[in-house]
C-alpha cells in the first residue's frame, strides 16, 4: 500500500485533525511532514479533547507508529509538554513515537527574532504566530540550523551553537538593540532537552521507506493549508514550509512516486488566520455567527479566525496543485442555522469575471466574490450517518461544491466526534 497524504485545502485550520484521527485507525504509520508548533490539530475522541501541535494525531491509535519527520520545526519543550499530556491520558508512546534526527530545532533566538521582525514591519507584518517558525526555516536555508540529531553529540553541539549564537547575538544587539543570549544557559537547557528526547530520536526516513516496502499503510499528516504554502500560496502571506502534497515527500524522506492518494480537507465555509487577502471574508453578523458556531479561534494562539462563505475558486486551485484524489468536507453542521448559504463560484477582477486564482496578492485583494446562493436547511445535521439522512438542501450544497471543485467528497463531517462522520467512498 503506497502512502496517503492529508492536505489542507484552503488557508489551514480546516479540521485535518479529525480526518487524520479517523484514518489513523487503518494506518501502520502516521508521519507529520511540515510546519512546527505554529500549527494545531484539534482531536476529540473517547479519551478526551486534545490540541495537538507537534505529535501526529495518530498517536491515539494504539497500533500506529508516529513520526515527526525531517521537514518539521521541533521545539523540544513543546514536544515534551505534549508527550506528557498524551501520556497522562493513558496513551502508550514507548516504541511507537519517533523524531527525525534530521529535523531542525527551534532555538530561543528564533522566537525572539520572530517577534522583533513582526514589530519592525508594522502594518506590513505577516501576522505570524511569533513562535519562531519563519526564522528557523530561514536558518535552514542559510545553513545556520541546528538538527535534533546534534543533541546526541554534546561537544559538537556546543561548538555548533557557539558559532551560530555569535551570529545571532550580533544581529540582536547591533540591529535590534536587545540583550544577547548566553551560550552556557542555552547549551545547558538544550542538553537537558536532549537527554529527555534521546529515546525518541531516530533516522526516520529509512523507517518510513521500510514500512512502505512491507506494503503497510503510511499516512502523511499535513499542517496548515495549500494557500499558505511558501511556493504556491498567497505569498508573502504564507508559512515558511511546504504543506502541499508535494512537500510531503520532502518532509518525510520518501520518493514522491510512493504517494498514491492525496486527500484534501475543506470546511463547509472558509477561514483564515493572520494577514493577507480573503475574498469571501464576512465582516458582519453572518461572519460572527459562523465564527461562534464553528468555535473559530486558533488552536495555537486563540486568535479569532476570519470567516467567510466557501471559496470554490481558491479551492479548485488547491485541487489542481495537489491533484486531490478525493476530499473531506467537515463542519457542515455549522451551516445548519442559515436560511440560505452562499458559495463563491468565480471572482470579479477589475470588472471582469474570472475563474482563475491569481498568483499576485495585489490582484487577489481586488477580487470580489461572485456568489451562488443556495437554500439552507435550518435543521440539525449532527445525527446524520448516511448521506441520504442529510436534509435535501444540504445534499444539494455538497454536490454543488463537488462540481465547482472538480473533486468528489469521500467524507463529510457533521460534528467534532469521531462518529459524527458520513463516509461516501472508502478512504483508503
Amino acid at each position: 500500500m503506497p502512502a496517503i497524504v492529508v492536505v489542507g485545502g484552503h488557508w489551514g485550520d480546516e479540521g485535518k485533525g479529525k480526518v487524520i484521527d479517523l484514518l489513523s485507525e487503518q494506518a501502520a504509520m502516521v508521519v507529520r511532514y511540515s510546519g512546527g508548533h505554529n500549527a494545531g490539530h484539534t482531536v476529540e475522541n473517547p479519551l478526551g479533547h486534545f490540541a495537538m501541535h507537534l505529535i501526529p494525531c495518530g498517536i491515539f491509535q494504539p497500533n500506529a507508529t508516529c513520526i515527526i519527520g525531517n521537514g518539521v520545526a521541533v521545539h523540544p519543550r513543546v514536544f515534551l509538554d505534549e508527550l506528557a499530556m498524551v501520556q497522562k491520558a493513558g496513551v502508550i508512546t514507548d516504541g511507537r513515537l519517533f523524531v527525525s534526527d534530521r529535523a531542525h530545532l527551534i532555538m530561543p533566538y528564533h522566537g525572539k527574532l520572530d517577534g522583533l521582525d513582526e514589530d519592525t514591519w508594522g502594518n506590513g507584518a505577516i501576522g505570524t504566530t511569533r513562535q519562531g517558525i519563519g526564522p528557523l526555516y530561514t536558518d535552514k536555508a542559510s545553513r545556520l540550523g541546528i538538527l535534533v540529531g546534534d543533541l546526541r553529540e554534546p561537544e559538537a553541539f556546543r561548538e555548533r551553537l557557539r558559532f551560530v549564537l555569535e551570529h545571532k547575538n550580533r544581529l540582536l544587539t547591533r540591529v535590534y538593540g536587545v540583550e544577547p543570549f548566553d551560550l552556557e544557559s542555552v547549551y545547558t537547557q538544550y542538553l537537558e532537552y536532549g537527554e529527555k528526547l534521546a529515546p525518541f530520536i531516530a533516522e526516520t526516513g529509512s523507517m518510513i521507506r521500510e514500512a512502505l516496502a512491507r506494503n503497510q499503510v503510511v499516512l502523511l499528516e499535513g499542517a496548515q493549508g495549500t494557500l499558505l504554502d511558501v511556493e504556491h500560496g498567497t505569498y508573502p502571506y504564507v508559512t515558511s514550509s511546504a504543506p502541499t502534497a508535494g512537500g510531503a515527500a520532502l518532509g518525510s524522506g520518501i520518493p514522491p512516486t510512493k504517494i498514491a492518494k492525496a486527500l484534501g480537507v475543506f470546511k463547509a465555509y472558509t477561514t483564515r488566520v493572520g494577514a493577507g487577502p480573503l475574498p469571501t471574508e464576512l465582516l458582519d453578523a453572518t461572519g460572527d455567527l459562523i465564527r461562534t458556531r464553528g468555535n473559530e479561534f486558533g488552536t495555537t494562539t486563540g486568535r479569532p479566525r476570519r470567516c467567510g462563505w466557501f471559496d470554490a475558486v481558491s479551492g479548485r486551485y488547491s485541487v489542481e496543485v495537489n491533484d486531490f484524489t478525493g476530499a473531506a468536507l467537515v463542519r457542515l453542521d455549522v451551516l445548519d442555522a442559515f436560511p440560505t448559504v452562499k458559495v463563491c463560484a468565480a471572482y470579479r477582477l477589475d470588472g471582469e469575471a474570472i475563474n482563475r486564482f491569481p498568483s499576485s496578492v495585489r490582484e487577489l485583494e481586488r477580487c470580489q466574490p461572485v456568489y451562488e446562493e443556495l437554500p439552507g436547511w435550518q435543521t440539525s445535521t449532527a445525527g446524520a450517518r448516511r448521506f441520504q439522512e442529510l436534509p435535501r438542501q444540504a445534499q444539494a450544497y455538497v454536490r454543488r461544491l463537488e462540481e465547482l471543485l472538480g473533486c468528489p467528497f469521500d467524507l463529510i463531517g457533521v460534528g467534532p466526534a469521531r462518529d459524527q462522520s458520513i463516509c461516501l467512498r472508502p478512504l483508503l
